[in-house]
């Protein structure tokens, strides 16, 4: 989809002028790093809302639409990223990082917020590590990217079923998995991002290349986020 639109940008590039991909990989990780700021402040203030978090606890209608809404941006932003602008893209990230924090704003309420740090800086420790072994690795990982796709549609199954069985000893073998899964596409997206730069100069069109670096952030945002809350399961603290 998305990818072999930039394997047709690559094509056109020239060899001439400075190289570009630290510049884009610094990108990725800046509108990354917004991202999960967004994230966390919509979070944070919202918690202190007690009429809306009353809402989202009480409101399942409420609740899925924002889930379902987020969902539904994702999927339309990978699949038209190529027919928006750079802002636009740039305007419906930052939305949905918002949408993110609606929902999230419910783990500062479940959680005691000494708990809640101390698992950001483990998750932020063990993706920056991942991130790293990602980047510079010789192996190809795309194999493994893929079986961990595949792993990752049989957990999103597996833990709609869970909904209904109420199974604990699946539902603590089910965060183990999650745990492993974002643990491991860490490192491949990391890896498949590198390889959409790393060949790539200076190219006139600037516009596509800021769209790769905004796609590339949302995919580690998104690992990032999941990572987090697989790993909150173990480290978070349930207030009194």
């Amino acid at each position: 989809m998305y990818e072999k639109n930039i394997s047709n940008q690559y094509d056109r590039m020239t060899q001439a002028g400075t190289r570009t991909f630290p510049a884009l990989m610094r990108s990725v990780y800046l509108w990354m790093t917004l991202g999960l700021v967004m994230t966390g402040f919509t979070a944070a203030l919202l918690a202190r809302n007690e009429q809306f978090i009353y809402a989202l606890f009480t409101n399942q209608i409420l609740f899925w639409g924002i889930a379902i809404a987020e969902l539904g941006l994702v999927v339309w932003l990978s699949a038209a990223a190529h027919k928006l602008s750079f802002s636009t893209m740039g305007i419906l990230f930052a939305v949905y990082c918002v949408l993110n924090g609606l929902t999230m704003s419910l783990i500062f309420v479940i959680y005691t917020q000494e708990s809640i740090a101390q698992t950001f800086f483990v998750t932020a420790g063990t993706f920056g590590a991942m991130s790293l072994v990602g980047f510079f690795i010789k192996r190809d990982l795309s194999g493994l990217g893929r079986i961990l796709l595949m792993l990752l549609v049989g957990l999103i199954i597996a833990t709609i079923v869970n909904i209904f069985l109420h199974n604990g000893a699946l539902a603590v073998i089910l965060n183990y998995v999650g745990v492993i899964i974002f643990v491991g596409l860490t490192a491949y997206d990391t890896q498949k991002i590198r390889n959409w730069f790393e060949a790539a100069e200076t190219c006139d069109d600037k516009e596509t290349m800021g769209k790769m670096a905004l796609m590339g952030s949302l995919t580690l945002y998104l690992d990032f986020i999941n990572l987090f809350l697989y790993m909150l399961r173990f480290f978070g603290r349930a207030r009194d």
